[in-house]
């Protein structure tokens, strides 16, 4: 079975089962969310969250261990409960604010506690570095992170995502050390219109060429 198979069928076991078992219904949570009031993350629930639904992607500490799914480890926990949230349908019968099957019934069986304490628990972990991996675009990409590129009205990455891909909280993700895939896959979506969540990335996303995506993803990739 494939990794996304795997993953639909710890959705479908994690429904079917109410995501009990003291997982994601905890009861102090679960009451302080139904009472409008999140309490503090508690990261020994966040564990077994991420130890019991999000492993065979994300692996149990966050790092995951190929581009198609990205690492979490050290992201940071406003930003992860954002996502986890514009997963979700929205009132109104409105579509969610990013589109993914998949996570989308991981989101919709998820409480904002639940949110809260996985977030927390994954920004705690230590990510595994990541590297360049072409020599040859390097100075492209460092150029795009840096400065930007000015006749196409690209601001520089650096201004949003910091100067070594730190980020800035709920808006701008972490992205040192991310996989290169995963940031190619998520500027591409941005591009075709699959993911409309961000508004400012969606329009540098479209005036980056192929070329410029690669290296910026590939440069962004290798900071520390």
């Amino acid at each position: 079975m494939n990794r996304l198979g795997k993953s639909l069928k710890v959705l479908e076991i994690a429904i079917a089962a109410g995501l009990t078992a003291g997982v994601v219904t905890m009861a102090g949570g679960a009451r302080a969310a139904d009472q409008g009031t999140p309490a503090k993350p508690d990261l020994a629930r966040g564990q077994a969250i991420a130890a019991q639904v999000c492993a065979a992607c994300h692996a149990a500490d966050g790092n995951s261990t190929g581009g198609a799914y990205p690492k979490l480890a050290g992201q940071h926990a406003a930003y992860l409960v954002k996502e986890l949230k514009d997963f979700k349908p929205q009132p109104g019968g409105k579509p969610a604010a990013r589109a993914n099957p998949v996570m989308a019934g991981f989101a919709a069986a998820l409480s904002d506690q639940d949110m809260i304490n996985v977030a927390a628990w994954f920004a705690s972990q230590q990510p595994k570095p990541g590297y360049a991996h072409d020599a040859k675009t390097v100075a492209l990409g460092q150029t795009i992170w840096r400065a930007g590129v000015a006749d196409k009205g690209v601001p520089a990455c650096a201004a949003c995502h910091g100067p070594t891909g730190q980020g800035i909280p709920i808006q701008y993700p972490r992205l040192s050390g991310q996989w290169s895939e995963y940031i190619v896959a998520q500027l591409n979506a941005f591009q075709q219109g699959t993911r409309n969540n961000n508004d400012p990335m969606r329009m540098i996303a479209h005036r980056l060429s192929d070329d410029e995506i690669k290296a910026v993803a590939d440069y962004a990739a290798g900071l520390h």
